[in-house]
């Protein structure tokens, strides 16, 4: 069954495959780059492709190397990942590059147990690299494959829990190849992406229709089991927008802990009434208009954003000396890693400016 599985699969993505991919350029041996290869596995974990092709190759473009990440700011690295998401992915990228080029000669790790030791990368993260960099035998499991291997082998339970991702890991490790691993590897993750998808998945045109246990039962739109439901709560908040009189915005940055950790965000209130005794405490204010209230979704809990207008504000003595607090102009905010509805918010009000 393993020989006919990943030829089949291989024989598809010879012709179907995806091969133009900016991570996908090999080097002159023939392979991948594994800091390409590690970067865009990152960028790809909660996000698609189409998104993420963009944001590589901006991020390679201002570090093209290991080493270049790890020498770079944390600033300059939020602001490039800025919009992406989930930013503890970017931090664990930044800190794993430090550690390389403090411990492993400025490179990623060959050896799997050191690869894997590094901050963000798990299993199927590093497996990826070492199939795809280096053409070692190693399987992954993502989110696609997941959903491959669940179809194909009929398998129920959702597939996070602990008994069920180890029947896939059993599956993954069997059908991976000795030989073409990296393009097995891309082969498995494009068929998910493109074929074996979410909803209405193309079976028709699946290479392993016909020995997929969904496909033959009609199951397709019960596996993979969704996750058990939980209720998304409900947050809210007020956004201070002080806006100078030369359109500079004043941004603080969060704590290290919590949702946006070290970003570069708009001070924040409770309630409309306190809004204004903590801009009082930035600024001199006259007054205040409210803008359009709008709603983040995060992965855990909604967020209501009413966000407080307070322009002509003066900025109070004592800001300049709080390394927590900065007065932005428009063009400032390309360099500092803010969040996404944050810099929509801010790139709004510059047009009504």
């Amino acid at each position: 069954m393993t020989a006919t599985f990943a030829t089949r699969l291989l024989r598809w993505f010879d012709q179907y495959g995806r091969k133009d991919l900016p991570w996908q350029q090999a080097t002159e041996q023939g392979l991948r780059d594994a800091y390409r290869v590690w970067l865009s596995e990152v960028m790809l974990q909660q996000t698609q492709v189409a998104t993420v092709v963009a944001y590589f190759e901006r991020f390679v473009d201002a570090l093209p190397t290991l080493r270049d990440l790890a020498a770079a700011e944390e600033d300059t690295v939020l602001a490039l990942w800025s919009g992406l998401g989930y930013y503890r992915r970017a931090r664990f990228l930044h800190h794993a590059a430090q550690i390389c080029v403090e411990q492993h000669d400025g490179e990623l790790p060959r050896d799997f147990v050191a690869l894997n030791a590094l901050p963000g990368i798990g299993r199927s993260t590093a497996g990826a690299i070492l199939a795809q960099a280096h053409g070692l035998r190693f399987a992954i499991l993502d989110g696609n494959v997941k959903r491959v291997l669940t179809r194909y082998h009929g398998i129920h339970g959702h597939p996070g829990q602990s008994t069920v991702e180890k029947q896939l890991w059993q599956h993954a490790e069997t059908h991976t190849p000795s030989t073409r691993v990296a393009d097995y590897t891309q082969a498995i993750m494009d068929l998910g992406a493109t074929v074996c998808v979410r909803s209405r998945p193309r079976c028709e045109i699946c290479p392993l229709a016909a020995d997929c246990v969904a496909h033959r039962d009609d199951l397709t739109t019960q596996l993979p089991t969704s996750k058990p439901g939980k209720r998304i709560p409900t947050r809210a908040t007020v956004m201070l927008i002080l806006r100078d009189a030369q359109g500079r915005v004043l941004l603080e940055r969060r704590g290290p802990q919590g949702v946006w950790s070290g970003l570069w965000s708009l001070p924040e209130a409770t309630d409309p009434d306190s809004a204004w005794r903590i801009a009082q405490q930035h600024a001199q204010i006259d007054d205040a208009q409210m803008l359009t209230p709008f709603t983040h979704v995060f992965s855990h809990y909604r967020l209501n954003i009413e966000p407080l207008l307070f322009d002509r504000a003066t900025a109070q003595r004592g800001i300049a000396d709080n390394p927590q607090l900065r007065w932005c102009s428009a063009g400032e905010l390309t360099a500092l890693g803010l969040p996404a509805p944050v810099r929509t918010l801010l790139l709004q009000l510059d047009d009504m400016h």
